[in-house]
């Protein structure tokens, strides 16, 4: 729990035209890390695709919005070898394309159509209320032309451009519709096309005015309610085509095919492999390596697995095991970079810690159990949602201590003590929770060094530094703790000198010890802004308070009440989070943490699933 653990290596023995199907079956677990044993790159078999999915990549920009969709692209159960799959799906989609480019023609007539009229519909009562004959605007030419422009919100496009001697050259009519700006503008074609360019470079369009436009905009309706019906049905039945070509070509096979060797060229960047066989190797998040074992027997492909140790001077990538209450809690780590193997991972002491600088701060019963409500109402879409829902109740048990309940006082008795009583001991308490944990941080750095093989080290150098700690700590309560930081700080220098073996070793150890003693005593210091940060939040609510009960009405109390701690939540809510995030990544886990280790980066699923069936 305390130490990271290692990913469990694993090496798969594939007949290699399986190799895409047992790399499917391991992404699927999402438990498997790949690399390769040595410098080997892509084998020909797979190098040699690279050409064909650029092939594939250019029919896919063509054709892409008439394909099935992706979940119903299944790729073979047992592929062929790598180039002889795409081969044969780049021949089924180029005869598909073949036969189906009369009907995708006819689609794109047919939404082209269907845009124009939608464009048109809302703007044909503004025509007529600005008594514009639509019939006369469709019959302008061949000298005068008529142009739509719809421009983008925030555009300034120059309506009107001079012409020569003065004259106008254009002449524009502004509709706004739907809250979009139009400009219907009579002009030269000259004009209008070196408007149009003007208008698609600040990404507005053109458009011609439709010849079905009459003077009467009822009929006008009326021709574009029928004329969609008719494009709907007729769309309908060029889909229904469509799909039936799909099935004659077995275009969700072949695409299924192409995707997955995408796939894999996309995720797959070196892979061991002979003319016959391949080695799949990496590691696995799973310490018993059951869930590779389990995917290979599903998939049905050709392989043997083999989990042996790892080469020589492979680095494991690392992975945090926590119990569940503690997982959460695993985003303070990952933030500040995953531990290495010889350092610990402090989720589960976060655990206590986090809410306890979180509560204290936000000590509100009432305020607490709204933050907690939220929390729980938003853990499954974010999961930092679920330590602000262990924050918020920890906010409440402190609210119980202080006796706040949405910043009233007397509704509940304070178990301990109200904040404005005694702001000394609110924030002096804090410092000895940061003596406390800072302490901790100490003894896991020893704790580190015996993982380290580096004990020797730590007792004559890192050992006296918190004797110096403790000592001047406690030489606010007794004078002797002089005696015994000086006494430590001794013991620290002669430390590295017998570590180092010189003499001139303690003048370089009197210098580090006094920044590393005043850093941590820094450290320590900082965890006043705890008591700091309780009193501000009492004074928020405080001030809420009095302007409730300065109000002349109940409804004027209620709503200055709820508005108020709705202010104070959200606002208290971001600074507490920062500053317990702050106390954690830079006061604490410096004294023990480097963050140096490995993350485990799971291969991707492919967004599809291979066919099952009896081999």
């Amino acid at each position: 729990m305390l130490r990271p653990r290692p990913a469990r290596w694993f090496e798969i023995l594939a007949a290699r035209d399986d190799a895409t199907l047992v790399l499917e079956a391991l992404a699927r677990t999402s438990a498997v890390e790949l690399e390769p044993r040595g410098s080997a790159g892509l084998p020909a078999a797979l190098a040699d695709v690279l050409p064909l999915l650029a092939q594939y990549l250019d029919l896919a920009a063509r054709y892409r919005a008439y394909w099935p969709l992706a979940d119903a692209c299944r790729p073979s159960a047992f592929p062929e070898a790598p180039v002889a799959a795409l081969q044969r799906s780049l021949a089924a989609i180029r005869a598909w394309a073949q036969e189906s480019e009369p009907v995708i023609l006819a689609l794109q007539r047919c939404e082209s159509e269907r845009e124009e009229l939608r464009l048109w519909e809302p703007l044909l009562d503004t025509l007529g209320q600005r008594a514009l004959d639509p019939a006369v605007l469709a019959d302008a030419g061949p000298w005068l032309r008529v142009r739509l422009f719809v421009l983008p919100p925030g555009s300034e496009v120059e309506p009107a451009p001079q012409g020569g001697a003065g004259r106008l050259e254009t002449l524009a009519c502004k509709l706004e519709v739907g809250g979009a700006t139009h400009l219907l503008v009579a002009g030269p074609p000259q004009a209008l096309q070196a408007m149009a360019q003007v208008v698609t470079t600040q990404k507005g369009s053109a458009h011609p005015v439709p010849t079905w436009l009459e003077a009467d905009t009822g009929r006008n309706h009326g021709h574009v309610e029928r004329r969609l019906r008719e494009l709907e049905r007729e769309m309908a039945e060029l889909g229904a085509t469509l799909a039936l070509q799909h099935g004659r070509h077995d275009l969700p096979r072949a695409l299924g095919d192409a995707n997955r060797l995408q796939w894999v060229l996309q995720n797959v960047h070196a892979l061991e492999a002979g003319e016959l066989l391949c080695w799949i190797t990496g590691w696995s998040s799973d310490p018993q390596v059951r869930a590779v074992a389990r995917a290979l027997q599903e998939c049905g492909a050709r392989a043997l697995p083999h989990f042996a140790a790892p080469p020589a001077g492979a680095q494991a990538p690392l992975l945090l095991s926590n119990p569940r209450w503690a997982r959460p809690f695993e985003i303070f780590s990952r933030a500040f970079g995953m531990p290495s193997s010889s350092e610990a991972d402090p989720s589960a002491l976060l655990a206590v810690a986090v809410p306890l600088m979180f509560g204290y701060m936000f000590g509100d019963v009432g305020q607490g159990l709204v933050l907690a409500a939220a929390g729980w109402w938003l853990r499954k879409r974010f999961a930092v949602a679920r330590l602000l829902m262990v924050g918020g109740l920890s906010a409440a048990a402190f609210g119980f201590l202080f006796g706040s309940v949405f910043g009233l006082h007397g509704l509940v008795p304070a178990l301990w003590l109200h904040p404005f009583d005694a702001p000394l001991t609110l924030l002096l308490a804090p410092l000895v929770g940061g003596v406390v944990l800072l302490t901790l941080g100490l003894g896991l750095n020893a704790i580190e060094a015996w993982w380290g093989g580096e004990v020797r080290r730590w007792l004559l150098t890192d050992a006296a530094l918190i004797v110096v700690y403790l000592g001047l700590l406690a030489a606010f309560v007794a004078p002797a703790g002089l005696l015994a930081a000086a006494a430590g700080a001794l013991w620290f220098c002669i430390g590295h000198a017998v570590r180092e073996r010189r003499i001139a070793a303690v003048f370089a150890a009197v210098g580090e010890a006094v920044e590393k003693t005043l850093q941590i005593l820094i450290n320590t210091l900082s965890f006043a802004r705890v008591g700091a940060f309780a009193l501000a939040h009492a004074g928020l609510s405080s001030a809420v308070v009095t302007l409730m009960d300065a109000s002349q009405s109940i409804v004027a109390k209620a709503l200055v009440l709820v508005v108020g701690n709705a202010l104070v939540i959200v606002l208290e809510a971001m600074v507490v989070s920062i500053q317990t995030t702050r106390l954690v990544l830079f006061e604490f886990f410096t004294r023990f943490m480097q963050g140096q280790g490995r993350v485990f980066r799971p291969l991707p699923a492919p967004p599809f699933s291979y066919q099952e069936s009896p081999r």
